[in-house]
């Protein structure tokens, strides 16, 4: 794939976006596969490190989802890169590009995937899942045993079970809500963050359709900051800038295309 095909791919996923270039670097790099800059709204791709196409569209995609997330963000992006409304883009896009064929998901395509993946939920997070939600069970048994004996609750947590409060407080939970253990202890704990009810079963839901844990956190738990307007006049003012910068490229390369046909009119 060129340039041009890459950059084609990646609109078929998303096409409502402000302009981007996908640029291939023509080397091979040992630091990064590739590089967003968003000043220029390029997409930078180290060709040379990929084996085939496959792999090359994971990091376009990749380096799409930060295009996206810096020209759609109606406040500034965290300069930390790779946060959970980032990997919620990724995601969505990674899903959309293997439903269109743009992207192979080879971890469900290579049987030896198939078959660790089957072997690490069914003997590993359903059953971590399954356990820590009977240990929420027994330690509701341990809460009404101290209020039987009139003895702190907290107390036989720190000094008897060396047990975390907050931790024993989910784990409980875990267990009142009745949460599916097939979706493992780490998203066990998401559902039981979120305190209203409806929404914690939504987000149980979209754990057992599939979805990651933060496109799930972000749809369900993310709370966003309230927007100033000091952070709309920036955003706007970063996005002007960018745009007076891809007129300008485009204004260059207008005229050198009109230059191009003038000379073969000339030579004709």
């Amino acid at each position: 794939m060129n340039q041009e095909q890459v950059k084609e791919k990646l609109l078929t996923i998303d096409g409502s976006v402000t302009e981007f270039n996908v640029v291939f670097s023509g080397k091979k790099s040992r630091k990064v596969d590739g590089l967003y800059h968003p000043d220029s709204c390029e997409i930078l791709i180290h060709n040379h490190n990929f084996a085939d196409d496959n792999a090359l569209m994971y990091t376009a995609i990749h380096e799409f989802a930060h295009h996206i997330q810096f020209s759609r963000s109606s406040a500034p992006v965290s300069s930390k890169a790779h946060t959970t409304q980032f990997y919620d883009i990724l995601h969505r896009l990674l899903f959309e590009a293997e439903r269109k064929g743009v992207y192979q998901n080879i971890f469900k395509s290579d049987p030896r995937f198939v078959a660790l993946t089957g072997k690490i939920q069914g003997s590993f997070l359903t059953a971590n899942g399954k356990l820590m939600k009977e240990f929420g069970q027994i330690l509701i048994e341990a809460h009404t045993l101290c209020r039987e004996t009139g003895t702190s609750f907290e107390d036989y947590l720190d000094r008897e079970l060396g047990l975390n409060r907050t931790t024993a407080k989910t784990i409980i939970k875990m267990h009142s809500m009745d949460i599916n253990p097939e979706i493992g202890y780490e998203n066990m704990k998401t559902v039981a963050s979120i305190r209203d009810p409806e929404l914690a079963k939504m987000a149980e839901e979209a754990f057992v359709e599939g979805r990651s844990p933060d496109m799930v956190k972000a749809e369900f738990t993310a709370r966003p900051r309230p927007v100033q307007a000091g952070d709309v006049i920036e955003q706007l003012m970063s996005e002007k800038e960018r745009i007076e910068k891809t007129l300008e490229k485009l204004t260059a390369r207008l005229g050198e295309i009109e230059s191009r046909l003038q000379d073969l009119s000339f030579e004709q």
